[in-house]
């Protein structure tokens, strides 16, 4: 038996055409009585073998008997019984027939006994059910699909009952009536020519979405999928048209969100800065999901610092990042990006940042007060831009909370639900790794700043002999460091050195290996080594240096195979010294404005150690500029080496235009795309010292000869004005000229220099270095190149091609 115990006989129950009906009686008992023929093929029992048998006999199984008991106390009590049942066939198999029990009249008694009239038929020779007019009727108007039937001229003919509530409207006032006159929020138009298309081809639509509001919910947009399809007659003419549709709004928001959040990954993150992450966050929520978003980070947190693990029961400093509103100008705002904001302990917004949870307020009208807290001028903004909803979501990345996003509803009629804070709630957590990576790459990329600006030269010292002006594009721009530099380095007697070097590589190795080269640059350069003889130290450090990084080749790399060239300019002669380490050759442009670029020694890169290098003397009439640079400035994927000097002539050949503008005339000229390699260049024009600014005197090696020297020094500082230094100056020449009488070799050569300092010095023909000592007090000797360290701003040796000189210099008295 299948049907269970307790249904109550109806109609319904068998929804079968009984005519062909297998027919039996059974009597009060449960005693078979009667046998039709039908009833021997539906279950293969002849009347022989079940007449006068008990009807159980027939029963799928011994258990249903107390299901059969219960069906026929509901027979004696209500008359008949109906519903499907499992019997069993004499061959032993099941039947599944739809059965029903009718009771005999009691004035017709079947051979004297109280008779039920049973009647069965089988389910599996029926496979469309033969559905009755009043099931069939039942079914398409309780149906949980929406359905309708429209006349060929689209007006209602027919609908059920959840289509009628799908519309709002009640089917009396549709029925006869277009579709326009009951669904002004749908786009009728479009439904109506997808019906006439049906009704021309005859070919269904089917899945047709489409979206809009109807009377049901007036305030709400839902999403409906109809398919059509024609009706005809017998002769297969039509007579009119049928749509199904259900409401698969949930489906549209669903695919809505994920779509949204889709693009919410293009759309949010698109720069590593932190404040553009914040705002893109906001502006991609207003309007989709909110009328008015604030994007609110730890201060820290802007300032690329690690954000605080632990929150403590005080708020942290916050700063508004990001905003953005339905409105122009977000006027519901009481700060603008990059503000300091205050923020009531009692708030959602608090709540959120101490419990790490997102907070969903659908009517604000209860938090108000809590979310203002004690600023007048948030009520005030509430209050008069009708924020009613609310939701606050903490931006949290990697176990830490890096701030609080605010969603408000204003103008939208609907407040948040849960679905809403969901999808805020994956927008936020997005967008807080896109903020993290930002708030990273803040604190690396000031780092490397750091770093870079450590290594490179903040400014270039000003000379009255050397004007100079420089640019530095690394190829990183985003994180601002290369491997590319210059300098401008002060040396003993009024010279100059202009350096400029290439180092392998891009980015933050490139930058330690070029800071790491700059420092020994100037170490030897206070050697007063000459140009060949530095590039020579310099390559033997690197072949060191790449001996020592064994294993860390990126950091080798960077070393070796650097290119550098190393200029020294004499203001006195006038004369620039040069020397190139594999680096193209610098640039000089005359006074009237000629360029050329002078053949200098190439030399192999620094580190190879395989071919010595040369330097070339060049004079430079007043006003020359040299222009030193490195190969990414001449040189791209697009653009040979050659064209690129050419261009360079081009843009430097201006010679009355200012160093500062002309950096910029080279730099835009030749640089039309974002560089390819970092790009160093450094512009130097030339001054020489007139001969009122030096005066120099050659000396015999006779020790008379200090009195004379000191009686020079002095007519020629009352010359230049400089009294306050005579007392020491004679002292200092005393000194020098003594010792180059001892312990040196003639001829002996003193020269003072007026240039921003004043500089001593004696030059003789030997090469011994002296030595500064630190005499005791008993010792007689040995005092004379410690007092003029004590006496002078710095002082030293530099070796000539005809043996040394020791100088030394004084600051200037400062202007009166």
């Amino acid at each position: 038996m299948t049907s269970p115990e307790g249904i109550v006989p109806t109609e319904a129950h068998v929804p079968f055409d009984m005519a062909d009906a297998a027919t039996a009686v059974v009597d009060a008992v449960g005693t078979v009585v009667g046998w039709t023929a039908a009833t021997e093929r539906l279950l293969g029992y002849p009347a022989a073998e079940v007449l006068n048998k008990p009807a159980s006999v027939l029963l799928a199984s011994p258990e249903d008997t107390a299901t059969a008991q219960g069906i026929a106390e509901q027979c004696r009590d209500q008359g008949s019984w109906g519903g499907l049942v499992t019997l069993r066939h004499r061959s032993g198999r099941l039947v599944e027939v739809g059965l029903r029990l009718t009771e005999v009249s009691p004035s017709s008694e079947f051979c004297g006994r109280s008779c039920w009239l049973v009647s069965a038929i089988d389910l599996s020779k029926i496979p469309t059910w033969a559905l009755s007019g009043s099931l069939l009727e039942a079914f398409l108007v309780r149906s949980p699909i929406g359905m309708a039937v429209l006349s060929p001229d689209l007006r209602y003919v027919w609908l059920n009952d959840t289509l009628e509530r799908y519309g709002g409207v009640p089917r009396d006032q549709r029925l006869g009536r277009r579709m326009a006159d009951s669904l002004p929020g749908l786009d009728t138009a479009a439904l109506e020519a997808q019906m006439r298309k049906v009704l021309d081809s005859g070919k269904p639509v089917i899945d047709y979405e489409y979206r809009g509001w109807t009377m049901a919910d007036p305030y709400r947009e839902h999403a409906y999928s109809t398919s059509f399809f024609r009706l005809d007659n017998a002769d297969g003419h039509p007579v009119g048209v049928c749509y199904m549709g259900m409401d698969v709004t949930d489906r549209w928001r669903a695919r809505e969100r994920l779509a949204l959040l889709n693009e919410a990954g293009t759309k949010i993150g698109s720069t590593l800065d932190v404040m553009r992450t914040s705002q893109e966050l906001a502006e991609f929520a207003v309007p989709r999901l909110a009328d008015f978003v604030t994007v609110d980070l730890l201060e820290s947190v802007l300032n690329g610092a690690e954000p605080i693990a632990t929150r403590h029961k005080t708020l942290p400093a916050f700063r508004r990042a990001g905003q953005a509103s339905i409105h122009q100008g977000t006027p519901e705002s009481i700060a603008s990006p990059g503000d300091s904001i205050s923020i009531s302990q009692a708030s959602p917004f608090a709540c959120s940042f101490f419990s790490g949870e997102a907070v969903l307020d659908a009517v604000m009208d209860a938090s108000v007060a809590a979310w203002t807290g004690d600023d007048p001028a948030r009520a005030q903004r509430v209050r008069e831009f009708g924020m009613r909803s609310l939701m606050v979501v903490p931006i949290c990345a990697r176990g830490t909370i890096l701030g609080v996003a605010s969603f408000v509803r204003s103008r939208h009629p609907d407040p948040f639900e849960e679905d809403d804070l969901l999808l805020a709630e994956e927008l936020v957590a997005r967008a807080a790794l896109c903020v993290d990576n930002a708030r990273r790459y803040t604190r690396e990329h000031t780092a490397a700043l750091a770093l870079q600006r450590s290594l490179m030269p903040h400014n270039l010292p000003g000379s009255p002999v050397l004007e100079v002006a420089s640019r530095y594009l690394p190829t990183d721009i985003r994180n601002g460091v290369g491997g590319d530099w210059f300098d401008v380095i002060p040396l003993s007697g009024a010279r100059v050195a202009l350096v400029v070097g290439d180092v392998v590589g891009h980015g933050i190795n490139a930058a330690a290996g070029m800071g790491r080269l700059r420092t020994a640059v100037h170490t030897l350069a206070d050697m007063d080594l000459p140009p060949e003889e530095l590039l020579a130290h310099l390559d033997d450090l690197i072949i060191r240096l790449g001996e020592e990084r064994v294993g860390e080749e990126d950091i080798a790399a960077a070393f070796l195979g650097a290119t550098f060239l190393y200029a020294v300019y004499d203001p006195v002669t006038r004369r620039c010294t040069m020397a190139r380490a594999g680096h193209p050759a610098p640039a000089i442009v005359a006074p009237d404005g000629e360029v050329t670029f002078p053949s200098l020694p190439a030399g192999p890169p620094l580190g190879l150690g395989s071919l010595p290098f040369e330097s070339a003397e060049l004079e430079l009439p007043e006003g020359s500029l040299i222009a030193l640079y490195t190969d990414g400035l001449i040189e791209s994927r697009d653009q040979d080496i050659d064209v690129g000097l050419a261009r360079l002539s081009n843009a430097l050949a201006q010679p009355g235009l200012p160093l500062e503008d002309l950096c910029s005339t080279v730099v835009d000229a030749l640089l039309t795309s974002p560089p390819s390699d970092d790009v160093a260049l450094l512009l130097a024009r030339t001054h020489s010292l007139s001969p009122g600014h030096v005066a120099s005197w050659d000396l015999p090696t006779d020790p008379a000869v200090v009195a004379s020297a000191r009686s020079l020094t002095v007519r020629q500082l009352a010359e230049w004005g400089l009294d306050e230094l005579m007392t020491t100056s004679e002292l200092i020449v005393s000194e020098l000229v003594t010792n180059a009488i001892r312990h040196g070799t003639g001829p002996i050569r003193l020269r003072l220099i007026r240039h921003d300092v004043l500089i001593c010095e004696v030059a003789d023909a030997s090469n011994t270095s002296p030595r500064l000592r630190h005499p005791r007090t008993t010792d007689e000797g040995g005092r004379g190149l410690f007092l003029v360290a004590q006496l002078t701003r710095r002082w030293g040796t530099r070796y000539t091609e005809g043996g040394k000189l020791i100088w030394a210099e004084q600051d200037l008295p400062a202007p009166t």
